[in-house]
């Protein structure tokens, strides 16, 4: 693993264990504090992509898999009020979502990458973000895929209230999701600064 790798592996996994740790601390009725920052781990991508190309990018996506899924197998051990902080459906929603999104964002990116500076980072971290809150939501959330985990009581997920509290009556889940994906897409718009900033100081000073 070449040494340019490394910061890229390193800023990833420390989000991907920030995050397994504020999802369990409330911000507000829709979202938690990890919703502000995992989706960071788009704008590591992302630079990394410009910099070093889709292939350094992917192996740090698959870095942050692996811290991943060590954070769902720890958080499985860890009994809160309700039990434990992971079950299994979230360990199989979290896994394949940030895979898939991330494999997504770097495809995008890298077919976008010859055009306006701003049109791959924005276009693949929207179009990644918005699978991943797809997948993951469905996944550890909804009712028509309770057979992944029967002993898992998500009725509280499905109960039947307005859209973000004002609009048509929908899963308690999907309110969560559309929360999540909101912040998500605010923060790929203004990850565009530090993306600049960043892919321009690396492309001053390669490793």
């Amino acid at each position: 693993m070449t040494p340019r790798v490394l910061p890229g592996i390193a800023a990833m996994a420390a989000i991907v264990v920030a995050s397994n740790i504020l999802v369990q601390f409330l911000f507000g009725q829709w979202l938690t504090w990890g919703a502000f920052t995992y989706p960071l781990a788009f704008l590591v991508t992302d630079v990394m992509n410009r910099v070093y190309g889709p292939g350094p990018a992917r192996k740090v996506v698959l870095a942050g898999f692996v811290v991943g899924i060590a954070c769902s197998l720890i958080g499985t051990q860890i009994h809160g009020e309700f039990g434990p902080l992971v079950t299994l459906r979230i360990a199989l929603a979290s896994g394949p979502a940030f895979l898939t999104a991330q494999l997504l964002d770097v495809a995008i990116f890298d077919r976008l990458r010859g055009g306006k500076w701003w049109r791959a980072p924005l276009a693949s971290s929207l179009l990644g973000s918005s699978l991943d809150t797809a997948l993951f939501f469905t996944i550890a959330f909804s009712a028509s895929l309770v057979f992944l985990e029967p002993g898992n009581d998500v009725s509280w997920a499905n109960e039947a209230l307005p859209l973000l509290g004002a609009g048509p009556m929908v899963p308690l889940w999907v309110s969560l999701a559309v929360a999540d994906w909101m912040v998500k897409l605010s923060l790929a718009l203004l990850a565009l600064v530090p993306f600049r900033a960043i892919v321009a100081r690396l492309s001053a000073h390669p490793a």
